[in-house]
């Protein structure tokens, strides 16, 4: 009996067949030939171990194959995705989804040079972080700005600059897990500064504040934003301006890591008190560290605000270079930015505010409709009350109220979900009782139709991964 692998064509008998055309025009030789070894290869594999390789010596199936495995070689892993989570910022699917002017600025800084470093009145060399100071003082109250690539950053570059080889004062109630599974203890020893814990975990007082630093070895006080989590109950924490006293005092700066970056009240986006930079500042904070890819609505970036003082000697910093922001999210962070000039424009068109701000009765009226769309393709669906959240740490046990899709799939909620994820676009849901729920809240309204063909694609098994 004849050994089947002997029937397999040889890499250069099969590049000479018309099936691979194509594929040589459509791609390099190199990157066909390495394609077709490695067919060739999974094809000897299977025949080793008994399988029936139907079609062994056409062309055809190698061609095929080779060109499932370029296609595939060629997707972006970085994708865009519907979310119909229910949740804004949504920390695994890249946060805010920015406002269309910061896309556009972004794009126009990405294909052209700019005056990124460049003094455009004096014709000689600039700074980067000239861009977006102006913006961040006037909707701040704070006297200068520097802005770096992400809020931890932002921290690091603060406790270095303020405190390193001494000690850095904060509550042990605020030695929070920022995500990732870094720590405010791990950020801060990689500052150069000592930590030194103050108080208990569900009770601090200004007093406790006043006795670490009574001994000269604490540089600096920080005050962390808890804004992952709450503690209730029996509890007590000192208040931002005492503490600002106790720093004045002894003649160290107070820093803010608040985080969350919100810039508008929190009551004009039906959401309970949240601090933001202006008050901190007007509080005594000497600087505040925000994030812009939060409850801002930006690209990501870390945002210090504080006195001129401090941060020139931030900005100074060599850690600063290795921390610095790149051009085109300047370009996206000034735009977005500038919608907060006009409270009404920045809840209309910064995608975060808008989703935040969502009424009940304007999401079921979009469920509705996907409802109705849905029962007319043959796919049945529940309208079921939503329960969104804000995410990204922040406004923990919050929930949005509002309304949300329930489809029950005979194949059951792993694998429909699953089919949704691995098509195209992927479209992420939640599941809750055995039900495939998704929520309008997050979902543009260009993203709609397509939402709404990959729903029934799914429903039919054509996504089948």
């Amino acid at each position: 009996m004849s050994d089947p692998r002997r029937s397999i064509p040889s890499v250069d008998v099969l590049l000479e067949q018309e099936p691979f055309a194509s594929l040589l025009s459509a791609y390099p030789r190199a990157r066909v030939v390495e394609g077709l070894r490695s067919v060739i290869a999974d094809v000897r594999e299977r025949v080793s171990a008994g399988t029936d390789v139907v079609g062994i010596e056409q062309p055809e199936l190698y061609a095929r194959e080779v060109e499932v495995q370029l296609a595939q070689k060629d997707e972006p892993s970085l994708r865009a995705v519907i979310n119909a989570t229910g949740v804004v910022l949504h920390t695994n699917l890249g946060r805010a989804p920015l406002p269309a002017v910061a896309r556009e600025a972004m794009a126009r800084a990405a294909r052209s040079y700019s005056n990124l470093e460049f003094d455009l009145e004096e014709g000689k060399r600039g700074s980067r972080y000239d861009h977006c100071v102006s913006l961040l003082c006037d909707l701040t109250g704070a006297d200068d700005a520097l802005v770096v690539n992400n809020n931890a950053a932002a921290l690091v570059l603060a406790l270095n600059t303020m405190a390193r080889g001494r000690g850095v004062a904060v509550s042990r109630g605020e030695l929070v897990e920022i995500g990732g599974g870094f720590r405010i203890p791990d950020i801060l020893e990689r500052s150069g500064a000592t930590l030194v814990e103050v108080g208990s975990t569900n009770r601090t007082r200004v007093a406790d504040f006043e006795e670490a630093c009574a001994d000269g070895s604490v540089a600096a006080i920080l005050k962390v934003h808890r804004s992952n989590f709450r503690i209730t109950g029996f509890t007590e924490e000192a208040p931002l301006q005492e503490l600002a006293a106790v720093a004045r005092a002894h003649g160290m700066p107070l820093l803010h890591d608040l985080g969350s970056g919100l810039m508008l009240a929190a009551e004009s986006l039906s959401l309970p008190e949240e601090p933001r930079a202006a008050e901190s500042l007007a509080n005594g904070a000497d600087v505040v560290a925000v994030s812009g890819d939060k409850l801002l609505g930006g690209p990501q970036a870390g945002l210090l605000l504080g006195g001129a003082d401090a941060i020139a000697r931030m900005r100074v910093n060599p850690l600063c270079r290795a921390l610095r922001v790149d051009k085109v999210t300047l370009a996206g962070l000034e735009a977005t930015l500038q919608l907060y000039r006009d409270p009404e424009r920045a809840r209309a068109e910064i995608p975060t505010l808008r989703m935040l701000s969502a009424t009940e009765r304007e999401l079921k009226v979009r469920a509705t409709s996907l409802a109705e769309r849905l029962e007319d393709a043959g796919v049945s669906s529940a309208l079921v009350e939503g329960k969104g959240a804000v995410g990204g740490g922040t406004y923990p046990g919050v929930e949005l109220a509002g309304w949300a899709l329930s489809l029950d799939h005979p194949d059951g909620a792993e694998a429909f979900a699953a089919r949704l994820r691995l098509g195209d676009p992927p479209v992420i849901a939640r599941i809750a009782d055995g039900q495939v729920l998704l929520d309008p809240r997050t979902v543009h309204s260009e993203e709609e139709d397509a939402l709404l063909r990959r729903i029934i694609d799914a429903w039919t098994g054509a996504s089948t991964p």
